[in-house]
């Protein structure tokens, strides 16, 4: 058997000479893992402006229709239930070329659907393959990106889901002016053209690290880290610090071992995770379940899906209006992705989450008495109360996008063991989706039932919880290499930190 090149930690005496930045090759697997949130936020996006003339030409009611909206979350659980098994069977890799594969299926089906049963097929398979998705793209990440720049390159699919959102706006925009019965259908099923990139691009990527590791192939595990870091040294190091998190004992460096007392496929996951976890794996499964209820109950996906319809409420009139208005949406979601994540590794997660939940809040707040002023004076225009809304809408999704979007993923992908990452954070996933499915397919009825305004005062009263959560639960994150990170977790407060020495070496003390 080969050496992979390891010993003991030790760098052979033979001095490699200096190498570019590797960052670039863990920048570029970022952005192809992250292809699958194009195709994912496509799907959601187009759904908002397609639903006005798939009720129309299909005779929905608002009942039929708000369940085709958030149903796709619904049926996603399927698909991120089974991602953290499968991706601990077939690799990550090859998961999200599976998750591709539905969305090709699933953009097909609903294009060509005829009836309102045949659309909602293509909806269950689309959404199988948004809970792979929505697992697997920032767990991959996560596992490949080293510490330095992890929160950036993980916050890719929140970024990628974003501009999906925004294609599907624009494509709503656009294929609006051909006849009602073509327009839906096309912006339904061209989503399947960027599901064979995404397969065939994939395949360029090398496997997870950290995967590779636990299946014992250390040489092949080794060749990966070696791309992405910038020193042999570095590569060295990453490799032992999984390792050991592994519980592969350090003198075993040949390029295949046989993992000591490994539990295959995921076997026994469950048990650590939720029969009988230690203090810290319950603190993160709190955090991590947490942090992804708190993200979709305040009301996201409402302003995502419907943002037609509450236009039409604010005051906007025509489809024209009320589509260019939900493109700015869509613009200023993915500008401000753009700039949280830009952010995310030198201001920390915890920051930002507390600064976007709180902008979030003060938006809803505005939001929801602001539509109240006008649902309450019928027949007026209230200028003012018109352009509060539309404007508060705008600051809303940009909150969401500087924090709660983007670390929500990236604090959920980073924290867990490496041993119970992707099923840990396909719970996550689940909760996820099945809030947001909840929020899409109840959002008419609550609008009725409490008025749109009261619906927002809602998601406001939730967004103050979630703050309050965010502050004494959460600890910071930033920097912590992933093998370390259960250190941080166990008091079940978010005072534990971590400080760094003289010499460079990060310590956790409590406080």
């Amino acid at each position: 058997m080969n050496s992979s090149g390891i010993e003991k930690g030790v760098v052979s005496e033979e001095i490699e000479p200096p190498r570019g930045n590797r960052s670039r090759f863990a920048f570029a697997c970022a952005i192809l893992a992250s292809m699958t949130s194009i195709i994912l936020g496509y799907d959601i996006g187009v759904m908002s402006g397609a639903a006005i003339f798939i009720k129309d030409d299909l005779k929905l009611s608002d009942v039929q229709l708000e369940i085709l909206m958030g149903i796709l979350n619904i049926y996603s659980l399927v698909g991120s239930g089974a991602a953290g098994r499968t991706s601990d069977w077939i690799g990550r890799r090859y998961t999200i070329v599976l998750a591709g594969a539905f969305f090709f299926c699933g953009a097909l089906l609903m294009g060509f659907a005829t009836n309102y049963p045949f659309i909602m097929v293509g909806r269950f398979v689309a959404g199988i393959g948004v809970g792979y998705a929505m697992m697997i793209a920032p767990v991959y990440t996560a596992e490949v990106a080293p510490a330095s720049s992890r929160g950036f390159l993980s916050s890719f699919p929140e970024i990628f889901i974003n501009i999906g959102i925004l294609l599907g706006y624009v494509s709503n925009y656009f294929f609006s002016k051909l006849p009602e019965h073509l327009g839906w259908r096309l912006m339904l099923g061209i989503g399947a053209i960027p599901a064979v990139c995404l397969a065939i691009g994939v395949l360029a990527m090398p496997e997870s690290p950290r995967w590779l590791v636990l299946q014992g192939r250390l040489g092949d595990a080794f060749k990966v880290l070696d791309k992405t870091s910038n020193t042999k040294e570095e590569a060295i190091s990453r490799l032992n610090d999984i390792k050991r998190a592994a519980g592969i004992p350090e003198d075993m460096t040949d390029d295949v071992i046989v993992v000591p007392n490994r539990k295959s496929a995921g076997k026994g996951v469950w048990k650590d995770l939720i029969v009988r976890p230690t203090p810290a794996v319950r603190h993160i499964l709190i955090a991590c379940l947490g942090i992804h209820f708190s993200q979709q109950a305040s009301g996201i996906d409402a302003v995502v899906l419907y943002s037609p319809t509450i236009f039409l409420k604010a005051g906007l009139k025509s489809k024209n209006d009320q589509l260019l208005a939900t493109v700015a949406v869509g613009v200023v979601k993915t500008l401000f992705i753009v700039v949280g994540t830009c952010v995310v590794d030198r201001f920390g997660r915890r920051a930002l989450l507390l600064t976007s939940m709180g902008g979030m809040f003060l938006s809803l707040t505005a939001l929801g008495t602001s539509l109240t002023v006008i649902d309450r004076n019928p027949g007026q225009t209230i200028k003012w109360a018109i352009g509060l809304s539309v404007t508060t809408v705008m600051t809303f999704v940009a909150t969401f996008s500087i924090g709660a979007g983007p670390v929500t993923w990236v604090y959920c992908s980073e924290i867990f063991p490496v041993r119970l990452r992707a099923q840990g954070a396909s719970l996550g996933v689940m909760l996820n989706r099945l809030m947001s499915g909840i929020i899409g397919m109840t959002f008419l009825s609550l609008s009725k039932g409490l008025t749109i305004g009261g619906a927002f005062l809602l998601f406001a009263g939730v967004a103050a919880a979630a703050w309050a959560f965010f502050f004494t639960f959460l600890p910071e994150t930033r920097g912590m290499p992933l093998e370390e990170m259960e250190s941080l977790f166990g008091s079940y407060t978010a005072n534990k930190k971590k400080n760094v020495t003289k010499e460079g070496k990060e310590v956790v003390e409590e406080h």
